[in-house]
């Protein structure tokens, strides 16, 4: 089984940005992905007032394939806090996605890391975008994942083209660290991450369908991890994240 933990859907035609759920089906069946966690470009509260709505229609449209993500802004702190035990404990959403960038929230200021121990109690990770910006890259994320041990973070893109070395730095250091792999052009540091922080830290994402699943699962297969391990990036560590059988 494939799992993809990084995938896009979104309306917000002032942007550019128009990617549907059948989109995504798309792609992933293109690429021989079985499921795949699916958010918004965009946070709430935001441009895309529905975005919510979205998510949740997406994932109602394909049962088993499409598990959702909320994203939010944590400057918007208390909306935010109630957004998010709504996604996930009245329509079933598996994580929070969160993009210091867009928010202009820092990982290690106190309203974001307010929002990760919420979304560790509810039982579900924080997915960060995690690359070459200020405010993202791997040591900015590091402060919330020590203030928070109870919850599991994603550094999605793990670390992005020039910080994917903090990354697997980090993830060493702070146990409740997992690296995505997302659009990191890198095969040979998802083989050095496996080996530094084990294969059960390492999960698949390929941001499409902007990125190319079908691509992202080959640069997978050329990191050469052995049947095992790949198993377990592909999918299996996905799966148990998502709750959902392997």
């Amino acid at each position: 089984m494939i799992i993809d933990m990084h995938m896009h859907i979104d309306n917000v035609p002032s942007l550019g940005w128009e990617m549907s759920a059948e989109q995504c089906i798309q792609a992933m069946d293109d690429a021989g992905v079985d499921k795949a966690a699916v958010m918004t470009i965009t946070d709430l509260p935001g441009l895309n007032s529905r975005s919510l709505e979205l998510i949740a229609e997406a994932c109602n449209s394909y049962p088993g394939r499409l598990y959702g993500f909320i994203r939010l802004n944590p400057a918007y702190l208390e909306e935010s806090k109630t957004l998010l035990t709504e996604a996930v404990t009245k329509l079933g959403f598996r994580g929070l996605k969160l993009h210091p960038v867009s928010s202009n929230q820092h990982p290690g200021g106190a309203a974001t890391i307010e929002l990760i121990r919420l979304a560790g109690e509810l039982g579900v990770p924080t997915l960060f975008h995690c690359g070459d910006e200020p405010m993202t890259t791997p040591l900015s994320i590091a402060p919330a994942a020590a203030a928070c041990p109870d919850s599991l973070i994603i550094l999605g893109h793990m670390g992005g083209y020039f910080h994917v070395e903090e990354a697997i730095e980090v993830a060493e250091r702070h146990p409740n660290i997992i690296l995505e792999t997302s659009a990191m052009p890198y095969p040979e540091k998802i083989r050095a991450a496996v080996e530094r922080i084990g294969a059960g830290r390492v999960i698949f994402g390929s941001d499409g369908p902007v990125s190319s699943p079908s691509l992202e699962v080959q640069k997978v297969t050329l990191a050469d991890l052995g049947a095992e391990a790949t198993g377990l990036v592909l999918g299996g560590n996905a799966a148990k994240l998502l709750g959902v059988a392997a």
